[in-house]
């Protein structure tokens, strides 16, 4: 229901076309993210600064290149309309609002049980075993790229010239990723061996209760509202 909740919210983001419907769903997301207690510093400094920094990207020339009435002119003489600040706004409350509401499922939900609720929804045990092994490897690789680079700083002293750091950061590169490869597919093989065939199995078996029944009830509510208040 969690699963099922999330991705009509992520779908009624997708659907609002006016600034105020984005605004309040990105608000019961930080409702829900509070509700749940989730560290809020983590959640401001992780997932929205990197939203904002690559989104900004992306929407930072929309408030040049769009055309439309004259809002403020900045010193160089580039000139912001209200229709580029306001496409802009769109793309950043849309990217808020859907990743806050997808971090909010991941970090609530054991990940074991997101990608059993996906099997649920037949989605192909193909897809599920590569975005959990992908979920899994990220983490190893950046424990292993941590430990390479704190045994590099326990052997250096001082500091290498440009051209050192350069060399010895592709060569590290290239060592993690052989790394890497070979450390999936060992662990893929070994998976093979215990008779792993692509289906996730959990202790807890799911079974519908009646706060399951009513939170499907409320998702579909604010799905259904932001829906048509979006129009």
């Amino acid at each position: 229901m969690k699963l099922a909740g999330v991705l009509a919210l992520v779908g009624a983001v997708a659907l609002a076309r006016n600034l105020a419907t984005l605004a309040a769903l990105l608000l019961v997301a930080l409702t829900g993210a509070l509700a749940s207690r989730l560290p809020f510093r983590r959640l401001i400094l992780r997932l929205w600064l990197g939203a904002l920094a690559f989104t900004g990207i992306i929407a930072l020339p929309a408030l040049f290149t769009t055309p439309g009435r004259a809002w403020f002119t900045l010193p160089g003489g580039l000139t912001v309309t209200v229709q580029g600040a306001t496409s802009a706004a769109y793309l950043l409350l849309r990217v808020l609002a859907a990743a806050t509401l997808a971090s909010l499922l991941v970090f609530t939900t054991p990940w074991t049980h997101v990608l059993k609720a996906l099997r649920a929804f037949r989605v192909p045990a193909v897809a599920v075993v590569v975005l959990g092994m992908t979920w899994r490897y990220i983490l190893l690789l950046l424990q292993a790229a941590h430990a390479m680079l704190d045994a590099r700083r326990s052997r250096t002293v001082g500091r290498l010239p440009g051209p050192e750091r350069r060399r010895t950061t592709a060569a590290a590169a290239g060592v993690l990723l052989e790394r890497s490869m070979r450390l999936s597919q060992d662990v893929f093989l070994a998976m093979q061996s215990r008779g792993f065939r692509g289906e996730i199995h959990v202790a807890d078996e799911f079974r519908m209760r009646s706060r399951d029944w009513a939170a499907l009830g409320a998702f579909a509510l604010l799905a259904g509202l932001g829906v048509w208040m979006g129009r």
